[in-house]
C-alpha cells in the first residue's frame, strides 16, 4: 500500500503542477476533473486508493489559500509566488497532509514522501528546501515550538 499511495502521491502532483500552470498561463478551459482523471487513467492498474488520490487533489485545492498563508512565515525570503512551482505544490501537498490528514498519515511519513517527491522532480536544491520548510512547519504549526528562527 505504501508504494501506491507513493505513486497517488506523484499523480497529485503531476494534476496540481499542470493545473496550476495551466490556470496561470490563462487557460480558461482547464477543469481539475478532467486533469485529474486523465492522470488517474494513466495509473489505472497501479493505484487502488483512487479516493486518496482525488482527496488530496481536492483537499490542497480547497485549503491553497491557508496553507500559502503558513507557508509564507515559515519561508519569509522566499515569497510562494517565487517559490519554483513544483517545490511550491510538493510544499503544498506535504503541509495538508501534516495539518489535514495527521490521522491517516505520520508526520514523519508526510515529510518524508514530500522529500523524495523533491528529489525526483524537483532541482539539486529543492529536497533541502521542501525538508527545511515542512520540518519547520511541523515543530511550529503541528508541535506548537517556538524558536527565535521562526516567526510563527
Amino acid at each position: 500500500m505504501a508504494s501506491n499511495r507513493h505513486l497517488g502521491r506523484i499523480v497529485a502532483l503531476q494534476t496540481l503542477y499542470e493545473y496550476e500552470f495551466r490556470t496561470q498561463s490563462g487557460d480558461t478551459s482547464v477543469a481539475i476533473d478532467e486533469v485529474l482523471g486523465r492522470n488517474l487513467e494513466r495509473y489505472e492498474s497501479a493505484i487502488d486508493d483512487k479516493d486518496f488520490v482525488s482527496e488530496l487533489v481536492s483537499g490542497v485545492l480547497k485549503e491553497q489559500a491557508d496553507l500559502d498563508s503558513k507557508i509564507a512565515p515559515i519561508a519569509p525570503e522566499w515569497p510562494i509566488d517565487q517559490i519554483a512551482r513544483i517545490d511550491r505544490n510538493i510544499i503544498r501537498i506535504g503541509l495538508f497532509e501534516l495539518l489535514h490528514r495527521a490521522e491517516l498519515v505520520p508526520p514523519k511519513v508526510a515529510i518524508n514522501e514530500a522529500v523524495e517527491l523533491a528529489k525526483a522532480f524537483g532541482s539539486d536544491n529543492s529536497s533541502k528546501f521542501v525538508n527545511g520548510v515542512l520540518g519547520t512547519a511541523y515543530r511550529t504549526l503541528v508541535e506548537g515550538i517556538t524558536d527565535a528562527s521562526t516567526k510563527v
